[in-house]
């Protein structure tokens, strides 16, 4: 034991950067690590609520520890607000965290803390790092293109292009300003670039810390992506001169699938209770003529685009399963219809929270409704399924740039101010119309070379090979 690399593994938390980062800490842990998993004290509770009071036992070599995430105290069920998160882990996580790995290598039970493997915008990582001498690697969790795209934001101030003028710039068809310089990118315009740009105030926190973590890192050892090669190419190619050695090891839950059947099988990371008989209701259903919506964990959305997309999904007359967390309308129950209930009833399915990899790979689904965050965009991907896009923030609208263009063709737009009658038109074409198919056809060329990207000697898998290689050795080159 006491030679066994040790990787302490600190995810952003939030759903969508836990979700990946225990993917890693679980192969990580199958090639000899032994691994301890940091999450917040908050969701640690949420957690042991949505998973069972034994759920994060571990084992003697996968362990879960916590930190406090410097926000008042809180026992709700819900995505915490990402601006206050980063404000507050950035300002208050490095002393518990400090003490955290001081008390893990005064154990005399398990092995030293050989390495950090941190979700990039946890950055008090870092210096932590530093004072102990030990190398760490920066999990970027979004796509390649979106972090591309946040690396243009000193070149977008440096331009004069952001901040906005004023908030007109918002409305007025200045975010269709093509941005034709970046290298790795073509048909981008301000609107595809991550929307921390969307400011009037060159000092909006948000915008400033994400600069700030382009920058810190360079001082890490290593860089992971979760992405694979032929998905992202051009984007790679310009990235790897502005960062540290990149490892590009996705799809992850393919790596992970490839784990024989073991005890880490029964650590899972859902915040919410997953519906597992939405599995036996697809079970039921013909193949490919499912709608799935989900708009993932942080999206909130209006009553009145709830409303719209309801009568949209009911007007198509697909059969569809759509997700609706508790806390995804802006500050109230959800509530539809009581006339699209019944209207719906014997064709559609709602829950609030399902196994999605799973759902995306039953083959009864044939489309996909989605917000376009990365894990989604590459579950989509690993099950051939085409989207429809309604990104919400972050980088999610750069991914859908890329994958409503030829570079991915694989989705279609919705506009965000969204109508009823666009919802229809969209869903009939992805089910039934000759775009739906074509996109169909470019999501199974994109699951297959995937899947090649997963198999051992291959891009990820070769990728993943000289990660852990790297992260064994005490210091990394």
């Amino acid at each position: 034991m006491a030679d066994k690399p040790h990787a302490v593994c600190v995810p952003f938390p939030a759903q969508g950067h836990i979700n990946p980062m225990l993917k890693l800490a679980k192969i990580l842990h199958f090639n000899g690590f032994h691994i301890t998993f940091v999450n917040t004290e908050y969701n640690h509770r949420r957690l042991l609520r949505s998973r069972g009071a034994s759920s994060l036992d571990g084992l003697p070599d996968f362990q879960f520890e916590t930190i406090p995430d410097g926000l008042p105290p809180s026992d709700a069920d819900s995505t915490q607000d990402v601006l206050a998160l980063c404000y507050s882990t950035s300002k208050t996580c490095l002393a518990p965290f400090r003490h955290l790995i001081a008390k893990l290598n005064s154990s005399s039970v398990i092995p030293q803390v050989t390495c950090i493997v941190s979700d990039a915008v946890m950055n008090f990582t870092l210096d932590a790092a530093e004072e102990f001498g030990i190398p760490e690697a920066v999990f970027w969790t979004p796509s390649a293109c979106g972090v591309l795209g946040y690396s243009q934001y000193r070149p977008l101030i440096e331009r004069g292009l952001i901040p906005l003028k004023d908030a007109r710039d918002l409305t007025n068809g200045y975010l269709e300003t093509p941005v034709d310089w970046i290298p790795g990118m073509k048909d981008i315009r301000l609107k595809d670039l991550p929307t921390f740009i969307r400011t009037t105030d060159v000092n909006d926190f948000m915008l400033q810390f994400l600069k700030r973590e382009i920058d810190r890192t360079s001082r890490a050892s290593a860089v992971i992506l979760n992405t694979f090669d032929s998905f992202e190419q051009d984007v790679l190619d310009a990235l790897s001169p502005m960062f540290p050695p990149i490892y590009t090891v996705g799809p992850l839950q393919l790596l992970v699938d490839q784990i024989p059947n073991d005890d880490l099988k029964n650590i899972g990371s859902n915040l919410w209770k997953e519906q597992p008989e939405c599995i036996e209701w697809l079970d039921s259903k013909e193949p490919k003529s499912v709608v799935y919506v989900n708009f993932g964990s942080i999206t909130v959305i209006t009553p009145q685009q709830m409303i719209e997309f309801a009568w949209g999904l009911a007007n198509s007359n697909q059969t569809f399963l759509w997700i609706i967390r508790p806390d995804i309308v802006v500050g109230e129950a959800a509530m539809l219809p009581p006339e699209f209930l019944s209207e719906t009833k014997d064709r559609g399915m709602l829950v609030s929270w399902c196994p999605q990899e799973q759902v995306l790979k039953h083959p009864s689904i044939g489309g996909f409704l989605s917000h376009m965050g990365w894990n989604s965009t590459l579950d989509s991907i690993c099950g051939g399924v085409p989207m429809v896009c309604w990104p919400f923030f972050a980088e999610q609208q750069t991914n859908c740039r890329l994958a409503c263009t030829d570079q991915w063709g694989i989705g279609m737009e919705i506009d965000n101010n969204v109508k009823r009658d666009e919802v229809e038109k969209l869903l009939t074409e992805l089910m039934e119309g000759e775009k739906g198919k074509a996109m169909k056809k470019k999501a199974m060329e994109w699951k297959t070379k995937a899947e090649e990207a997963a198999l051992a000697g291959n891009g990820s898998h070769r990728n993943l090979d000289q990660l852990v290689k790297a992260l064994s050795n005490k210091k990394i080159s």
